[in-house]
């Protein structure tokens, strides 16, 4: 998984570069393989549908980055103890929850490329098998015997939930403003990616500006990390996205390249942005003519160039830091999440 991407502040312009998830992976891998037995563990259950739906989405391929994030920032800090295993293994439960809660409020059909748990089982048994993985989170947090961790995460926790309900009044909305959206991206991506990256100092023992560096990674990387999700839905291809191409489009998503082309398009475009949004006449050729307006007025550029910007913030966040692979290999994430939307 390599490719060229944007370079980020301080390198070379002009200079290819590759970058690659894959030196994470390598450094983590050990811990990981302990994160994944205890993932598979915590998914028993006497309720045979319960384990069927979770490992459905468990199995289904998805990098796990979040708790790798979770591994590497707390062999950055030094830690030498087990409970970094625990907490990133609740990290992924609290992440898988969301997706099963997402698809059935979007009403998605694909996950990652499959169909989604609610396509299988029903919208009832993907929102109760979600509330069984969340408990399960909670139980991890507190075998981890960290209050502050616990803490960290169980806010989390609620400030995803304050993004679904935001993201509920913004839905069709184009009036929303891009402070309003750019809010529910913090609440409903970024907040885990932010909690993930700080428990791992917390479990050893960093002070505040060590912590505080670290969720600051987090959550830029995950703000960037939604606007390339944003653009890639106008711009990619079902691998990459895990989804059909167009998604958001046809479910009538307000996302950041949607509000940045109806406000730069004419009363026409203006006029068919409401009806594809807010009106759900968003067929085939309607996408068509959606993505040919996303081009002509730079949409998908310019959400990409925030997202860059929102990397180069998450770089100097760990710029102090004594350089080290994992470090290394935190800043090439960045350089890798960009480089999926090229």
């Amino acid at each position: 998984m390599s490719g060229v991407v944007v370079p980020l502040k301080g390198e070379q312009s002009g200079k290819v570069k590759t970058a690659s998830v894959e030196p994470l992976v390598e450094l983590v891998r050990p811990d990981m393989e302990r994160v994944n037995r205890l993932i598979l563990s915590k998914c028993g259950s006497d309720i045979e549908l319960i384990p069927e739906v979770a490992r459905h989405l468990i199995d289904s391929g998805g990098k796990r980055l979040r708790p790798m994030l979770t591994i590497a920032a707390a062999a950055m800090c030094g830690y030498k103890g087990d409970h970094h295993v625990t907490l990133a293994a609740s990290v992924e439960f609290m992440h898988t929850a969301t997706l099963l809660h997402d698809d059935v409020v979007d009403e998605s059909d694909l996950r990652r490329g499959k169909l989604a748990a609610r396509m299988l089982w029903g919208n009832q048994a993907s929102v109760l098998v979600g509330d069984f993985l969340l408990g399960q989170a909670f139980r991890m947090m507190v075998e981890a015997g960290s209050l502050q961790a616990l803490d960290v995460l169980s806010h989390a926790a609620t400030v995803i939930a304050e993004g679904e309900v935001l993201q509920l009044s913004t839905a069709k909305n184009l009036d929303t403003t891009q402070d309003e959206y750019m809010q529910v991206v913090k609440a409903k991506t970024a907040a885990l990616f932010a909690a993930a990256t700080e428990v791992g100092p917390i479990l050893a023992g960093s002070g505040k500006a060590v912590t505080s560096a670290f969720r600051s990674y987090g959550n830029n990387l995950g703000l960037a990390f939604q606007l390339i999700d944003d653009a890639l839905d106008y711009g990619g291809n079902a691998k990459t996205l895990g989804k059909n191409v167009g998604d958001d489009f046809r479910e009538g998503k307000v996302t950041l390249p949607v509000l940045l082309c109806y406000r730069r398009g004419n009363d026409a475009e203006r006029n068919f942005w409401r009806e594809a949004i807010e009106h759900g006449k968003n067929d085939s050729s309607r996408l068509e003519e959606a993505m040919r307006l996303m081009h002509e007025h730079n949409a998908l550029g310019d959400t990409l160039e925030r997202a860059r910007q929102y990397c180069e913030l998450a770089q100097d966040a760990l710029a102090t830091f004594e350089d080290t692979p994992h470090k290394a290999a935190l800043i090439e994430v960045l350089e890798y999440s960009l480089l999926r939307a090229n």
